[in-house]
């Protein structure tokens, strides 16, 4: 923390005997080791400060003042002096480092929270006084009356420190470790500080500090074993829910005369919001569904299940695209916390040859005849955004050989390096080189170069392709 040892009495003095450098070794080798120790686990704390998604404040001031803390210490060794050629101001920078110290190490307990809820108050200006401690030694020269001034402080800041240790009670074995660790810091850095006065060159600190140190890495050995096995119940928890998942995706439409339909899912994560169903799966009538509810992981697969379920309960409405979109709407409305859903409905009648589609606020429908490929798109309102919306159908004839694609945004928002999205009129061209291949080949295509498109997912990908074989 904020320790005051003496200068070293050797510095930039005569040179040293052999016996007189081995007896300093023998002396200042443990606190050689501490000081090294020391800056080395600061500057990887400090380091992985920047590596979290997240900037970690706390960890990051512990960091430097860890480091710093073990660079001083190391300084202050007479030892230590003997690694580098003889330079005037070393005794300068000795002494200077002792008041650069506290300054991370208030950030830290502010952060931290053990300066209590004006701990910034207190942290700033103490950091501008050290520092001024700092620049007048530079600039004056080694002054007793600076150490006295910095004593005096640290003494001060260290009982108030203490009495907010020592009022803060705490259930928690974690925190009470750490409180533990720094409350036997704080007061061997007293205890030298006191000894300061005394004239007696204690050197209790560094012990302090590594014992705050072991607790420190104590706690963290034990959340991150507490956090592996939480880790490890989340993902057995995240397959059962993505098994769930599956189960409510339907199997192989059924073997039809008319109508041969095949559907690929991949989710970004574990589970996702992306939904697809036939409503209708029979041999002369078809009515497929696809859907996304907005984000992503657990809350937007739950509102997948809900959307699977509202549809289900719309099937007296299954020909009529329009009025299922609209029951669906009214059945999710109030119940998806904000959570909103686009959706696209297609229903085929071979006996009368008639496409009659749907849609709330979703990518157009992409239908490959004749070798040219058109857009259907007949949209309205996003589900559960609204307790009235309304939509309406379009109805066209459906002819033999007719291809339909129902695909979610992830296939046409999914980007490259460069940013740019694969857009639709990619995707018509792609369902244009499919035209020789089967449904299942086909959908297998388009993933495939949807993700070759776009090395990074970021988002569900969902496609559905039906072929219409004629009546």
């Amino acid at each position: 923390m904020v320790l005051r040892y003496h200068p070293s009495m050797f510095a930039n003095a005569q040179p040293f005997t052999v016996n007189q450098i081995l007896q300093a070794l023998q002396d200042n080798g443990p606190y050689l080791f501490l000081g090294s120790a020391f800056t080395a686990v600061g500057l990887v704390a400090a380091g992985l400060a920047f590596v979290e998604r997240k900037f970690n404040a706390m960890l990051f001031w512990f960091g430097f003042f860890s480091a710093l803390y073990g660079m001083r210490l190391c300084l202050q060794m007479p030892s230590f002096e003997l690694m580098f050629p003889p330079w005037r101001d070393y005794n300068k920078l000795q002494a200077s480092i002792n008041y650069l110290v506290p300054i991370p190490a208030f950030f830290y307990f502010q952060t931290a929270g053990f300066l209590g809820r004006r701990g910034r108050r207190i942290a700033i200006p103490l950091a501008v006084f050290f520092f001024v401690l700092f620049a007048a030694t530079w600039i004056f020269g080694i002054r007793t009356i600076f150490d006295r001034i910095n004593s005096v402080v640290v003494i001060g800041c260290l009982c108030v420190l203490v009495f907010f240790l020592l009022r803060e009670r705490t259930k928690d074995k974690d925190l009470f470790f750490v409180q533990l660790g720094l409350f036997t810091f704080v007061a061997c850095a007293l205890l030298d500080n006191f000894g300061h006065f005394l004239s007696h060159d204690w050197r209790f600190e560094p012990l302090g500090f590594m014992f705050f140190l072991e607790t420190l890495g104590y706690v963290a050995v034990r959340r991150t074993l507490r956090r592996d096995r939480e880790l490890g119940e989340i993902q057995n928890e995240l397959e059962i829910a993505r098994r769930m998942q599956l189960a409510i995706l339907p199997g192989e439409y059924p073997r039809s005369a008319c109508f041969e339909v095949a559907a690929r899912y991949v989710p970004m994560t574990s589970v996702a919001g992306d939904l697809y169903d036939f409503v209708v799966a029979e041999d002369r009538q078809a009515g497929l569904l696809v859907a996304d509810a907005s984000g992503h992981g657990v809350p937007a697969a739950m509102i997948a299940s809900m959307v699977k379920l509202a549809a289900s309960s719309q099937r007296a409405n299954a020909a009529e695209p329009a009025a299922l979109l609209a029951g669906m709407n009214q059945a999710l409305f109030g119940n998806t916390q904000n959570q909103f859903v686009t959706a696209a409905y297609v229903h085929l009648d071979a006996d009368r040859a008639s496409l009659r589609y749907a849609a709330a606020a979703h990518p157009p429908m992409l239908l490959l005849r004749d070798g040219k490929v058109v857009s259907v798109e007949e949209n309205g309102l996003m589900l559960a955004a609204f307790a009235e919306a309304a939509y309406t159908t379009v109805v066209q004839r459906l002819e033999r050989g007719d291809r339909l694609m129902l695909y979610t945004d992830g296939i046409v928002e999914a980007a490259n390096a460069e940013e740019t999205e694969f857009g639709q009129e990619r995707l018509g061209a792609l369902l244009m080189e499919t035209k020789r291949m089967s449904p299942h080949a086909a959908v297998d295509h388009v993933i495939a170069k949807v993700q070759a498109w776009s090395k990074v997912q970021g988002d569900d990908l969902t496609v559905l392709i039906c072929d219409f074989a004629g009546s």
